[in-house]
């Protein structure tokens, strides 16, 4: 369960940011996830839940955005949606493709109580 690990990592950054910024209560972590990262969403909340206990982050919500796998061509410059997990152009056919988004694994906002 490599959830474990990065829920441990989301919340050292959290933790990183609360002191850095005087923060004492976090809210919300709000953390976008790629659908080409192979975490699993509930195992993830899961684990930040069992974790955050006793941090700044203790009674925090982990808020969690799913991104698609989408890619480009880059022989007729296509925009791909990728969700069927098919790596080649479906209007060239080319198999050059370049995914753009999807593999991304990144917190995108902390909400405190302090403004």
């Amino acid at each position: 369960m490599h959830e474990l690990s990065i829920a441990q990592s989301l919340l050292d950054i959290v933790v990183e940011e609360a002191i850095r910024h005087g923060v004492s209560k976090v809210r919300r972590v709000g953390v976008r996830v790629g659908a080409f990262t192979n975490v699993v969403p509930d195992s993830l909340s899961f684990c930040f839940d069992l974790i955050k206990e006793g941090t700044v982050a203790e009674g925090a919500e982990l808020k969690l955005t799913p991104v698609p796998l989408a890619g480009l061509c880059q022989d007729c410059g296509a925009e791909l949606d990728m969700s069927e997990a098919v790596f080649s152009c479906p209007q060239c056919q080319s198999a050059n493709v370049k995914v753009t988004q999807g593999q991304e694994l990144l917190i995108d906002y902390i909400e405190t109580d302090e403004g």
